[in-house]
């Protein structure tokens, strides 16, 4: 099995950028991304717009969408009007987001993890229903910035309940990047045993510069799908402190060199980040990308 790189640079990339990048500019990144390889891509969130300003445009991202490319495309959406407005626009794929975190969970979308689960289940249920799939995220699988370290028998039940409710994807993802390697194997490969790699995804933010390592420990643990956001563009505006996703390049460097296939071209991603760069007025580019620009 391959490995699969979602890309999620359109939305957890650019959803906390303090200047809005345009609709056009969004579609151009988009388009930089699918020429290199790209063909898991999560474009938007169809979030309100004065929770997530830079996610106004989610209807339009879609509608500049060519469904005819074989590319899998993906909307976040955080409850079920969210998930009625992502299915109107002809997406099928979705993510939710719950915490592991009780606090987190009451502090952010002031409801407890009960009925942040029961509000997943709905949306779970929904897509099933419309023959659409679902990925549930599970915010602050490794640590919230309020509790600390949450315990794995937390995550691992909540992922199993989910799972077995018909979502078809749990990403244990850690939101402030506080993860270890060790902690990642604990989490996923339990998981990948009961249910199989096509169930498990990890979302890891490189915080204090881990994301690499807990990624190869996924890996040697049985996970085949990763997040990973163009640039290391990325943060959580819920999460104080916590910087971008893992970066693309970094992730697809790594695996094309240890010979396994990504299909991605990493000397492709340099004119994606560039443009990122110049959207979002930021000096962006994993320690890879840096690399490769010194050799020219």
């Amino acid at each position: 099995m391959d490995v699969i790189i979602n890309e999620v640079g359109l939305r957890d990339g650019l959803q906390n950028q303090p200047t809005i990048v345009s609709t056009q500019d969004k579609l151009t990144l988009l388009e930089l991304l699918e020429t290199a390889g790209l063909k898991h891509i999560e474009v938007a969130s169809f979030v309100h717009p004065k929770v997530v300003p830079q996610m106004a445009d989610a209807e339009a991202i879609v509608a500049g969408l060519d469904f005819g490319k074989s590319q899998v495309y993906s909307g976040l959406v955080p409850n079920l009007r969210g998930y009625d407005r992502g299915v109107a626009t002809g997406l099928g794929e979705f993510g939710l987001i719950m915490s592991a975190s009780s606090t987190f969970s009451e502090r952010n979308v002031k409801m407890t993890l009960e009925q942040s689960y029961q509000a997943c289940v709905e949306v779970i249920k929904a897509c099933l229903r419309d023959g659409n799939r679902c990925r549930v995220y599970l915010s602050c699988s490794c640590a919230c910035p309020y509790e600390g370290r949450i315990q794995e028998s937390v995550v691992l039940d909540l992922a199993r309940r989910l799972l077995d409710e018909g979502a078809h994807e749990i990403s244990i993802s850690d939101t402030i990047g506080a993860g270890t390697p060790n902690q990642i194997f604990d989490l996923t490969q339990p998981l990948i045993s009961e249910y199989g790699a096509e169930s498990v995804n990890l979302h890891v933010h490189d915080t204090r510069g881990a994301a690499l390592a807990m990624v190869w420990s996924a890996y040697l643990g049985g996970v085949r799908s990763f997040d990973a956001s163009i640039g290391g563009l990325g943060g959580c505006p819920f999460a104080p402190g916590a910087t971008g996703n893992v970066a693309t390049e970094d992730l697809v460097y790594m695996f094309n060199q240890s010979d396994i296939r990504t299909n991605i071209n990493f000397n492709a991603l340099e004119p994606a980040v560039a443009f990122a760069e110049k959207i979002t007025a930021s000096s962006l580019g994993g320690k890879s990308m840096q690399w490769r620009r010194s050799q020219c």
